[in-house]
Protein backbone atom coordinates (compact mmCIF):
# COMPACT_ATOMS: atom_id res chain seq x y z
CA UNK A 1 0.00 0.00 0.00
CA UNK A 2 1.39 3.53 -0.90
CA UNK A 3 1.62 5.94 2.03
CA UNK A 4 -0.25 9.17 1.41
CA UNK A 5 2.82 11.48 1.33
CA UNK A 6 4.47 9.03 -1.51
CA UNK A 7 0.86 9.37 -3.15
CA UNK A 8 0.76 13.57 -2.83
CA UNK A 9 3.83 13.82 -4.00
CA UNK A 10 3.47 11.53 -6.97
CA UNK A 11 -0.01 13.27 -8.14
CA UNK A 12 1.94 16.72 -8.21
CA UNK A 13 4.65 15.11 -10.53
CA UNK A 14 1.50 13.52 -12.64
CA UNK A 15 0.60 17.28 -12.80
CA UNK A 16 3.63 18.45 -13.91
CA UNK A 17 4.69 15.33 -16.57
CA UNK A 18 1.35 16.41 -18.39
CA UNK A 19 2.02 19.97 -18.27
CA UNK A 20 5.33 18.80 -20.16
CA UNK A 21 3.16 17.23 -22.73
CA UNK A 22 1.00 20.43 -23.12
CA UNK A 23 4.31 22.56 -23.57
CA UNK A 24 5.77 20.30 -25.46
CA UNK A 25 2.59 20.46 -27.95
CA UNK A 26 2.58 24.11 -27.87
CA UNK A 27 6.03 24.50 -29.09
CA UNK A 28 5.48 21.82 -31.93
CA UNK A 29 2.52 23.56 -33.21
CA UNK A 30 4.95 26.86 -33.05
CA UNK A 31 7.77 24.83 -34.96
CA UNK A 32 5.38 23.45 -37.57
CA UNK A 33 3.28 27.08 -38.31
CA UNK A 34 6.58 28.49 -38.35
CA UNK A 35 8.54 26.63 -41.02
CA UNK A 36 9.98 23.70 -38.69
CA UNK A 37 9.21 20.37 -39.70
CA UNK A 38 11.52 18.44 -38.33
CA UNK A 39 11.47 20.91 -34.70
CA UNK A 40 8.00 19.96 -35.14
CA UNK A 41 7.96 16.07 -35.54
CA UNK A 42 10.63 16.01 -32.46
CA UNK A 43 8.78 18.26 -30.19
CA UNK A 44 5.47 16.29 -31.23
CA UNK A 45 6.89 13.17 -30.08
CA UNK A 46 8.28 14.28 -26.84
CA UNK A 47 4.94 15.88 -25.94
CA UNK A 48 3.68 11.89 -26.39
CA UNK A 49 7.01 10.74 -24.57
CA UNK A 50 5.95 13.22 -21.47
CA UNK A 51 2.62 11.60 -21.57
CA UNK A 52 3.86 8.23 -21.38
CA UNK A 53 5.66 9.36 -18.43
CA UNK A 54 2.98 10.87 -17.24
CA UNK A 55 0.54 7.47 -17.32
CA UNK A 56 3.23 5.42 -15.89
CA UNK A 57 2.83 7.15 -12.73
CA UNK A 58 -0.62 7.03 -12.43
CA UNK A 59 -0.27 3.26 -13.32
CA UNK A 60 2.46 2.88 -10.54
CA UNK A 61 -0.08 4.86 -7.81
CA UNK A 62 -3.25 2.57 -8.69
CA UNK A 63 -0.94 -0.67 -8.49
CA UNK A 64 0.54 -0.18 -5.39
CA UNK A 65 -3.32 0.50 -3.85
CA UNK A 66 -3.60 4.19 -4.36
CA UNK A 67 -5.78 6.78 -6.51
CA UNK A 68 -4.03 8.55 -9.46
CA UNK A 69 -5.29 12.10 -9.83
CA UNK A 70 -5.61 14.20 -12.37
CA UNK A 71 -5.47 17.65 -10.99
CA UNK A 72 -6.06 21.46 -12.70
CA UNK A 73 -3.10 22.60 -14.65
CA UNK A 74 -1.98 26.12 -16.37
CA UNK A 75 -2.57 26.61 -19.71
CA UNK A 76 1.10 26.60 -21.25
CA UNK A 77 3.30 29.59 -23.22
CA UNK A 78 2.79 29.21 -26.65
CA UNK A 79 4.95 32.34 -28.81
CA UNK A 80 8.09 32.28 -28.82
CA UNK A 81 10.57 34.40 -30.52
CA UNK A 82 12.92 31.73 -32.43
CA UNK A 83 13.87 28.03 -32.46
CA UNK A 84 16.49 29.02 -29.76
CA UNK A 85 14.06 30.43 -27.16
CA UNK A 86 12.18 27.20 -27.97
CA UNK A 87 14.96 24.94 -26.80
CA UNK A 88 16.53 27.33 -24.18
CA UNK A 89 12.38 27.14 -22.51
CA UNK A 90 12.58 22.93 -23.14
CA UNK A 91 16.03 22.96 -21.45
CA UNK A 92 14.71 25.10 -18.31
CA UNK A 93 12.01 23.20 -18.10
CA UNK A 94 13.88 19.79 -17.88
CA UNK A 95 15.92 21.11 -15.28
CA UNK A 96 12.82 22.26 -13.89
CA UNK A 97 11.53 18.37 -13.96
CA UNK A 98 15.00 16.86 -12.56
CA UNK A 99 14.71 19.01 -9.92
CA UNK A 100 11.13 17.61 -9.37
CA UNK A 101 11.86 14.03 -9.89
CA UNK A 102 14.74 14.82 -7.22
CA UNK A 103 12.54 16.33 -4.94
CA UNK A 104 9.56 13.15 -5.53
CA UNK A 105 12.91 10.79 -3.99
CA UNK A 106 13.54 12.75 -1.13
CA UNK A 107 9.56 11.89 -0.32
CA UNK A 108 10.05 8.36 -0.83
CA UNK A 109 13.56 8.54 1.00
CA UNK A 110 11.93 9.91 4.02
CA UNK A 111 9.04 7.93 3.94
CA UNK A 112 11.41 4.38 3.95
CA UNK A 113 9.25 3.72 0.56
CA UNK A 114 11.98 1.38 -1.02
CA UNK A 115 9.47 -0.01 -3.91
CA UNK A 116 9.14 3.74 -5.19
CA UNK A 117 12.65 4.98 -4.90
CA UNK A 118 13.21 1.76 -6.80
CA UNK A 119 10.93 2.81 -9.50
CA UNK A 120 11.97 6.63 -9.40
CA UNK A 121 15.45 5.32 -10.95
CA UNK A 122 13.91 5.45 -14.25
CA UNK A 123 12.88 8.84 -14.33
CA UNK A 124 16.48 10.08 -12.60
CA UNK A 125 18.55 8.02 -15.73
CA UNK A 126 15.52 9.48 -18.20
CA UNK A 127 16.48 13.01 -16.99
CA UNK A 128 19.94 12.60 -17.00
CA UNK A 129 19.52 11.56 -21.07
CA UNK A 130 17.26 14.17 -21.80
CA UNK A 131 19.37 16.87 -20.05
CA UNK A 132 21.96 15.83 -22.40
CA UNK A 133 19.90 15.47 -25.32
CA UNK A 134 18.17 18.92 -25.53
CA UNK A 135 22.05 20.44 -24.27
CA UNK A 136 23.18 19.10 -27.39
CA UNK A 137 20.51 20.49 -29.62
CA UNK A 138 21.09 23.89 -27.94
CA UNK A 139 24.94 23.94 -28.71
CA UNK A 140 23.70 23.29 -31.99
CA UNK A 141 21.43 25.80 -32.46
CA UNK A 142 23.95 28.31 -30.69
CA UNK A 143 26.46 27.29 -32.90
CA UNK A 144 25.00 28.05 -36.35
CA UNK A 145 23.28 31.51 -34.73
CA UNK A 146 20.84 33.52 -36.92
CA UNK A 147 22.82 31.86 -40.14
CA UNK A 148 18.90 30.50 -42.46
CA UNK A 149 21.49 27.62 -44.14
CA UNK A 150 22.38 26.56 -40.59
CA UNK A 151 18.90 26.62 -39.04
CA UNK A 152 17.84 24.18 -41.93
CA UNK A 153 20.37 21.87 -41.54
CA UNK A 154 19.19 21.75 -37.36
CA UNK A 155 16.08 21.38 -38.39
CA UNK A 156 16.68 18.68 -40.59
CA UNK A 157 18.59 16.78 -37.99
CA UNK A 158 15.90 17.12 -35.75
CA UNK A 159 13.67 15.63 -37.93
CA UNK A 160 16.49 12.30 -37.83
CA UNK A 161 16.29 12.59 -34.26
CA UNK A 162 12.35 11.90 -33.76
CA UNK A 163 11.63 8.82 -32.94
CA UNK A 164 10.94 5.94 -35.79
CA UNK A 165 7.51 4.69 -35.91
CA UNK A 166 6.65 1.31 -34.44
CA UNK A 167 5.96 -1.79 -36.70
CA UNK A 168 2.57 -2.21 -37.59
CA UNK A 169 1.78 -5.51 -36.25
Amino acid sequence: MIKLNVQSAINEQIKKEEYSSRLYLAMAIWCEVNGYPGASKFLYEHADEERMHMMKLVHFVNERGGKAQLMNIEEPTHDFESLLDVFEKVMEHEEYITESINNLYEVAITEKDYTTMNFLQWYITEQLEEENLFNTILDKIKLVGADKAGMFHIDKELDGMALAPAPAE
